[in-house]
């Protein structure tokens, strides 16, 4: 079966609009609508006309669509695609850790639960964090959740003292310093840029430190030929898309894998997004009480952003 041709049939007959995270298969960024990372995807999203929202990404971006999107129908090609941070900051212990802190402004990674999310004072993403905790007021305790990576670089950007939940992404987290820095010796020439989500060790290594869109915005403005990348694997096609004639070297995990892929983000295929849409299913549920208390921090998010 051609699934390109399929898909854009069945995009038509929907009025659908199809939204891919930089970490999807290369075949699925190629057919979607827009292609980006958690802030830009939720942007997109709050301004769609579309009436079928299909979500490409993990759960909690589609989850994020919906809030935003409340009657409109959102569709995840593999409901199974979770977020190993996500999952690592469950609702009622996070509540609990609230609580040790009472008054204290709660700042929510997006990479979260609906359910965390409404317990938090604003959203963030690794393209606005700094942005987002720059704007609290000086005299008020922070909480960052659910990354610990991504707050204590954050707190060193801004200054900011954090309370830091000890979440962490398992894509990110297993970066190996030894074999990064045996790469950087083999390839002096090469710039090494690496998400903040990475351990601290690993980010001392890195030329530059962006988020997914600020790394491929980076590789594509930089004199520099050659780039070691410290991130999910998936966003060189873009790279690659943007800068063909560059040279883009995966940056490898320490489990002897030659590079890194999130498992969540890849469950997700070009025959699932084929049916998913032509069965309309799996559809994206919540309960409204659940997302009307996420709405107000994520709407901060957009609105501070």
């Amino acid at each position: 079966m051609d699934f390109e041709a399929e898909i854009a049939r069945l995009k038509k007959e929907m009025n659908a609009v199809i939204l891919a995270h930089y970490y999807q298969e290369s075949e699925i960024q190629d057919c979607a609508d827009f292609v980006g990372d958690s802030l830009a995807l939720a942007q997109t999203a709050e301004k769609t006309t579309a009436d079928v929202i299909v979500f490409c990404g993990v759960h909690f971006m589609a989850e994020t669509a919906k809030i935003l999107n409340p009657g409109k129908l959102v569709l995840l090609p593999d409901l199974a695609a979770g977020c190993s941070l996500s999952d690592r900051c469950p609702p009622d212990q996070f509540a609990a850790f609230k609580a040790k802190h009472p008054g204290a402004f709660v700042v929510t990674y997006v990479n979260s639960s609906a359910a965390v999310k409404a317990m938090s004072d604003v959203i963030c993403t690794s393209s606005n964090a700094v942005k987002i905790v720059s704007r609290i007021p000086k005299d008020r305790q922070i909480i960052f959740a659910p990354d610990q990576h991504l707050g204590r670089y954050v707190s060193k950007q801004t200054g900011r003292e954090m309370i830091l939940w000890p979440g962490s992404c398992m894509v990110h987290e297993i970066f190996s310093e030894k074999r990064l820095v045996q790469l950087k010796v083999e390839h002096p020439d090469a710039e090494v840029v690496a998400h903040p989500e990475c351990e601290e060790a690993v980010l001392r290594h890195a030329d530059f430190v962006g988020s997914t869109k600020q790394l491929l915005d980076r590789t594509g403005t930089s004199q520099k030929q050659k780039f070691i990348v410290v991130t999910e694997s998936g966003i060189l096609h873009q790279m690659q898309q943007r800068s063909p004639s560059k040279t883009f070297i995966p940056a490898p995990p320490d489990n002897g894998c030659a590079c890194n892929e999130c498992p969540h983000m890849r469950l997700n295929t070009m025959e699932k997004l084929y049916l998913c849409m032509k069965n309309k299913t799996p559809r994206l549920e919540m309960q409204p009480q659940l997302a009307q208390a996420s709405l107000a921090p994520l709407k901060r998010m957009l609105e501070w952003s």
